[in-house]
């Protein structure tokens, strides 16, 4: 058996885009977190009995702690510190401005007993738990409908202890859907920083539905430029035959920001995901406006960066870069089916480097996986406007494995200076897809052979704004503009 591994003047701003509704620092850097912010109030854990073993369950004691900091939510919020020691415990929720501190060498363990992660209902974008029909056992780390939460520290460790899980998992002995590490739903204002997480049962870091729609264009830019969700500066480590421990996933969210992470999983290191056939496009929520930037990883049986599959609320404004992956089966992944409906569209990858990659651009219009059969398959997904530019690999078995859905064409894929070495004779297969491409090597598939300059670089995403901004810099007007 393997081993399993131990958070700019909007007015400025506004008066200088003069109409422009949405921008962001060319950069795409995120903004500095806040991990570090000074709490009022701040109580240790061991004052409320728990005992760092790693025998003695917890859960109690973070319950009751979390209960305590509570009434200072209106008093500048807490922080509970979780100092160095092995803390076994089981589910527990979260509140509103708290920030979870752990240690240096403190770690969090989930419980290996399935009666500590207590069963919730399925998500209604998805209509059921994700891989069996009814609920699903609740995160280890959970919230909802919260703001200003930070979950960060010193390097400590949060450690799913996923092995059990897998296990019954792949015996088919579970009767719901496996737990997640950290869950935040209907949430604003998070950061997750300076930790490592191990050992997830499912998917490791899930935020989900964190969108604010009602409110105004003002608000929502300084939000944005803040974002609802950053994660930054994380270490996801999970054994790479384990299964579907994918890093983080945005899911139905936007103004997500994921930067300066390392992540070696078993399943994808990051898929941005927006609900899951009928019950995606009946909940109707995007996910938007998504910058991922210095992500480092490999993964043996999912991808670095994967769109879906459960992409039926629509997924767009995704902004990738700086990206390494090594040592894994696909780089970047689109992955849709006829029965999800939605859309993936404005998407823009670049500065990608590859080593020991298997496929390095994939998409796959026949992904598959159906709730039930209630799915319409006449619902036909949307794929377009996909922009990958600036990418260098060596050691690549194929460059690209295009498929697209007969009768419903992907549309402006356009391909920028990448260079492959790649060991296939074959090294694209395409079709049902239409774009272009510039300083491709080796020479992509005919239908995407047409140049994108000077006829058609309108017709790829941020390919044209980057050629206005790039005239504007002298003004320090390198945008973004959406």
């Amino acid at each position: 058996m393997k081993r399993s591994f131990t958070l700019v003047d909007v007015l400025l701003l506004l008066a200088f885009l003069s109409g422009t509704s949405w921008a962001v620092k060319g950069s795409s850097q995120c903004r500095q977190t806040k991990s570090g912010m000074i709490r009022p109030h701040s109580v240790s854990i061991t004052e409320f009995g728990a005992v760092g073993d790693g025998v003695t369950l917890n859960t109690k004691a973070f319950q009751n702690a979390i209960f305590y900091l509570n009434s200072f939510a209106d008093k500048g919020g807490a922080k509970l510190f979780v100092p160095a020691g092995r803390w076994l415990t089981g589910s527990f929720d979260l509140i509103s401005h708290l920030t979870l501190w752990l240690d240096k060498n403190a770690v969090i363990l989930g419980s290996t007993n399935s009666d500590d992660w207590p069963v919730v209902d399925p998500l209604p974008s998805y209509g059921r738990g994700r891989e069996l029909p009814g609920g699903r056992h609740r995160s280890l780390i959970y919230g909802r409908n919260l703001t200003d939460i930070i979950i960060t520290g010193d390097n400590g460790t949060i450690d799913g202890q996923g092995r059990i899980w897998w296990e019954w998992f792949q015996s088919g002995t579970l009767d719901y859907t496996r737990p997640h590490l950290v869950e935040l739903m209907n949430s604003s204002g998070v950061v997750i920083s300076n930790l490592t997480f191990l050992n997830s049962p499912f998917w490791t870091i899930h935020p989900v539905y964190c969108s604010f729609y009602e409110l105004g264009g003002e608000l929502r830019l300084f939000l944005w430029m803040n974002s609802h969700v950053r994660v930054q500066n994380v270490t996801i480590l999970a054994p790479l035959d384990s299964p579907n421990t994918d890093g983080i996933d945005p899911d139905s969210s936007d103004d997500v920001c994921i930067e300066d992470c390392y992540i070696s999983t078993g399943d994808d290191l990051i898929a941005i995901k927006s609900g899951w056939d009928e019950y995606g496009i009946s909940y109707g929520r995007p996910s938007t406006r998504i910058i991922i930037r210095g992500l480092i990883g490999e993964t043996q049986l999912g991808s670095g960066i994967a769109i879906g599959s459960e992409m039926s609320g629509g997924i767009s404004e995704v902004h990738a870069e700086n990206l390494q992956f090594f040592n894994s089966v696909t780089a970047i992944r689109i992955k849709t089916s006829p029965g999800r409906g939605g859309y993936v569209r404005n998407i823009y990858i670049s500065n990608v480097t590859l080593d020991h990659v298997d496929i390095a651009i994939r998409f796959t219009g026949q992904y598959g996986e159906h709730p039930d059969e209630f799915f319409d398959p006449n619902a036909l997904p949307i794929i377009e406007r996909i922009t990958i530019k600036d990418v260098t690999g060596k050691n690549i078995k194929v460059a690209g494995l295009l498929e697209g859905i007969e009768g419903d064409n992907f549309r402006n894929i356009c391909l920028s200076n990448i260079t492959l070495n790649v060991i296939s004779e074959s090294p694209w297969n395409c079709s049902y897809i239409e774009g272009y491409s510039n300083l491709v090597t080796p020479e992509t598939c005919d239908s995407l052979k047409e140049s994108i300059f000077p006829k058609h670089y309108l017709d790829c995403y941020h390919l044209s704004r980057h050629l206005w901004s790039s005239s504007n810099q002298n003004k320090g007007a390198r945008l973004w503009s959406w």
